[in-house]
């Protein structure tokens, strides 16, 4: 799905409705009292039911005769929307819950990417080979800034995805572009992240190769780094004995777990 303009009052409001219901403020099944949150917001009664039209469109409320506006089950919601996504991580940060978020992330990546990187590996042609190159360039850039480094990562694993030459894979990039951009920001914006540059340099030279295994196998070590860059961070900002904590611990765990072979999937963020 688009998604929408988040300027101005319309998007404003989507917003904040959005964030209240995904923390929780607003919890499912609550019938929505459409004109204390009118007064409540200073909008219209026309903008806020345009506002709750985009958050029925995700599955997240819905309108019936005599009940109302209610929020909807989360099982409903369409989890994997762009902006879904977006607000999710808004509220889980706000909540301390962002890293579970991350790590189911992480699980469905390492599902997807593995797998187009192999794809990525036999199709690719020299425009994509010209991308990806492009892109780890501007990886590479170390003095531009966390924002740019998000950038140029992103630019990085689109362009793998393109090099698939498959367009659901393509389509792909939505999910996998709300978590990498958040895990991203925690990472560039630490001292404590590596050279993200040599495990992307390792994919590429396996895409260029024609070689699969490898490019696979670079993938998953790729995948297994942004892990423990995320639990290197989460440990230092928790102090000292953070790196005994679920997040350290679900790193060590992962490196007992198979490198290779796409029925074993690693649980892994970047």
């Amino acid at each position: 799905m688009t998604p929408y303009a988040r300027r101005g009052v319309h998007g404003q409001t989507v917003e904040t409705l959005a964030r209240r219901v995904l923390s929780g403020e607003i919890p499912e099944g609550a019938t929505l009292d459409l004109p204390a949150l009118q007064a409540e917001l200073d909008v219209s009664l026309t903008a806020l039911r345009e506002s709750l039209k985009v958050l029925a469109a995700k599955g997240m409320v819905d309108a019936r005769q005599k009940r109302g506006t209610f929020v909807r089950a989360r099982a409903d919601w369409n989890l994997l929307d762009a902006d879904m996504l977006r607000w999710q991580f808004a509220a889980g940060t706000s909540a301390g819950a962002d890293t579970a978020l991350l790590r189911n992330l992480g699980e469905v990546r390492a599902i997807i990417e593995p797998a187009a990187v192999r794809l990525a590996a036999l199709r690719r042609t020299e425009p994509d080979l010209a991308a990806l190159e492009a892109a780890l360039d501007a990886m590479a850039e170390s003095d531009a800034g966390p924002a740019h480094a998000v950038q140029a990562d992103l630019g990085f694993h689109r362009a793998l995805l393109a090099a698939t030459h498959n367009e659901l894979l393509e389509r792909m990039e939505m999910v996998i572009e709300s978590g990498l951009a958040h895990r991203d920001e925690i990472v560039h914006s630490s001292p404590h992240g590596r050279d993200p540059v040599p495990s992307h340099r390792a994919v590429l030279d396996a895409v260029r190769a024609k070689d699969p295994e490898a490019a696979e196998q670079a993938m998953r070590a790729l995948l297994e780094q942004a892990v423990r860059d995320l639990d290197l961070v989460h440990g230092a900002d928790t102090g000292p004995g953070a790196g005994a904590g679920p997040a350290a611990g679900t790193a060590a765990a992962r490196e007992t777990e198979p490198e290779t072979g796409a029925e074993a999937p690693t649980e892994d963020t970047k």
